[in-house]
């Protein structure tokens, strides 16, 4: 996703928000807190699953997966709205960094943290 698709869909969140004068109920703890809540939303949708249970649920409820996701996205993108975060600039630092913590030739084919490589 591109920087200015980022932009786009920020001030479309921020234009919601603002539209409804909610600005006021967001300060920074708050807003995490509706992150992980909508984080939880959509691990509700595989819980108590097994492997197999989980592939099919990922394939049936994927119309409610997706809301989920846009959820989540819909408040990551206004924390760093909020908070004068660059989340384009900010994801590209952290795939550079998680580059440099797993390596592919170490951490290919393994779900060791990278402390454990």
């Amino acid at each position: 996703m591109s920087s200015s698709s980022l932009q786009e869909l920020t001030a479309k969140v921020v234009a919601f928000r603002d539209a409804r004068d909610w600005k006021q109920f967001h300060n920074p703890k708050d807003c995490a807190l509706s992150l992980v809540l909508e984080a939880t939303e959509l691990l509700e949708i595989f819980q108590w699953k097994n492997g197999v249970e989980v592939e099919a649920v990922a394939s049936e409820r994927k119309k409610e997966i997706a809301d989920e996701l846009a959820d989540v996205v819909y408040w990551a993108l206004l924390i760093a709205h909020d908070q004068g975060i660059d989340l384009a600039k900010a994801m590209r630092d952290k795939m550079a960094e998680n580059e440099q913590r797993y390596p592919a030739d170490k951490a290919r084919g393994t779900s060791k943290k990278y402390t454990e490589l």
